[in-house]
């Protein structure tokens, strides 16, 4: 749930941790796609009166809009909260020096545990791109090579794994 992980990516971050979060347009929203549609197009309207052109910067991409959620949760104007933001990374999907390093889920955040069986929700991703985010495709198409790559990897691991097991059996059996 977007809330609640960005609340605890915030205090740690100001407690001086450095986080990575991946994969933000598989992070859930409460609430319905037409309902959260509509909020985040109702923000996007939002601007200057004197000069329309003028207005904050609205982010369309999943990894802005957790980075953008994690700022209103961090005193940003200040030099310790400048700095804690600035030891925030998110990417959609896994980057590259990513994939290859140990992922952590936050059980305080999980749908499964934190919103009631039959309540609606919709995924970052999808919001994103129905506001206007244009690389869903590719950030999909990306996924699947690396998911695919991942279990080839982890099918090698097994194996070796079931090898050293068989050797180290048979070394105690001698």
């Amino acid at each position: 749930m977007l809330g609640r992980l960005a609340s605890i990516i915030a205090k740690q971050l100001l407690s001086g941790q450095h986080i990575v979060a991946v994969r933000c347009e598989e992070i859930n929203i409460s609430g319905g796609m037409v309902r959260q549609k509509a909020k985040y197009e109702r923000f996007l309207r939002k601007r200057s009166v004197t000069n329309p052109r003028r207005g904050a910067v609205k982010f369309r991409a999943p990894s802005r809009i957790l980075w953008r959620t994690v700022r209103g949760m961090i005193p940003h104007k200040t030099p310790r909260g400048a700095a804690a933001l600035e030891r925030l990374k998110a990417f959609e999907g896994v980057p590259f020096p990513y994939d290859k390093v140990k992922r952590m889920v936050v059980p305080d955040a999980l749908k499964v545990l934190r919103l009631q069986h039959g309540h609606r929700y919709c995924q970052l991703g999808a919001l994103a791109a129905s506001v206007g985010w244009k690389h869903k495709e590719a950030v999909e198409q990306l996924e699947a090579k690396r998911k695919a790559k991942s279990a080839a990897y982890y099918e090698a691991k097994k194996k070796l794994r079931a090898l050293r097991a068989k050797a180290e059996a048979q070394v105690d059996g001698q």
